[in-house]
């Protein structure tokens, strides 16, 4: 059987589904916007029906594109690996990650997929948790591995590995004067990730079962500000202990103990359904260090 279609059609397809416009996407592929149209209009005469409606300047994927393009794009990444077979077997890697993830977990086993595969290509996307949820539900990433909660319905779920949170507060501050009390944590200045942090998530539901209502004093958008604030006094918050711990050792900030249950999270991974795991998503999570988890792909 002849094929109606190539592959570079359906590059445009999934450009344009992508872009929401032919000429955005025609950037994208290195196409005139000319040739991208006859590309798309070639395809949709290829399979005898049309991918989108015209919203005015913009397309917008009907029934039949959005059949079409997990399918596309699984050809396409399976076009990609063909390629990397014939090119002294390089492997490919677009990875998102959450904050904390890709600052103080990733950097190690970068560097060793790196050692062991010198030739391989690497994307990494920092996001947070929905940022990065969003970019894999769209299939602009082979994978992602995040701390919140994920439920999109397109996407596969794994645990990673374990993470451990842990309250600091400035040294010498009340809190760390003996165990606290839910009365003296609910009556802190808190500093909190923004809204859609999988830190964030973890925290506030930790401090809803817990603690009861907080006095959310400020929200900052990066860990490591968070870490620094809490060092120069402005208050209290609940990281990773892979962000403070070199910090707790500083003695910049000191562990606040409670009596309470402690926060542990299960770090995921979080691929699409529709899309086969590429080989350097294998190759990278084979490299996990000795005792550790290794998702499931």
């Amino acid at each position: 059987m002849s094929l109606r279609y190539s592959l570079r059609e359906l590059e445009v397809f999934v450009a344009i589904a992508r872009q929401g416009s032919v000429s955005r996407a025609a950037e994208v592929v290195a196409l005139t916007q000319s040739a991208a149209s006859q590309a798309l209009a070639k395809l949709e005469r290829a399979l005898g029906q049309p991918l989108f409606d015209r919203c005015g300047r913009r397309l917008v994927l009907n029934e039949n594109g959005r059949l079409l393009w997990p399918r596309a794009q699984a050809l396409l990444d399976a076009a990609a690996q063909v390629q990397d077979l014939l090119a002294d077997g390089g492997l490919s890697m677009r990875l998102g990650a959450s904050t904390t993830i890709a600052n103080y977990l990733l950097p190690p086993r970068l560097a060793a997929f790196r050692t062991a595969y010198p030739a391989a290509r690497v994307q990494l996307t920092v996001g947070n948790t929905s940022e990065v949820v969003a970019a894999v539900a769209a299939m602009e990433l082979d994978f992602g591995l995040i701390e919140g909660a994920c439920h999109h319905p397109d996407l596969a779920v794994s645990d990673w590995q374990q993470d451990e949170l842990v309250i600091i507060a400035p040294p010498g501050h009340a809190l760390t004067r003996g165990r606290a009390t839910r009365a003296a944590l609910a009556g802190a200045a808190w500093l909190l990730r923004e809204p859609g942090s999988g830190t964030r998530e973890e925290v506030e539901r930790w401090l809803h079962t817990h603690v009861g209502p907080v006095r959310m004093d400020m929200e900052l958008g990066n860990s490591e500000a968070i870490r620094r604030a809490v060092a120069a006094g402005l208050g209290v918050s609940c990281l990773s202990r892979n962000v403070v711990a070199e910090a707790l050792a500083a003695g910049s900030v000191a562990e606040v103990r409670t009596g309470l249950p402690s926060l542990s999270r299960p770090l995921r991974l979080v691929r699409h359904r529709e899309r086969a795991p590429t080989r350097g998503m294998q190759a990278f999570l084979a490299l996990a260090p000795a005792g550790e988890h290794v998702a499931a792909v």
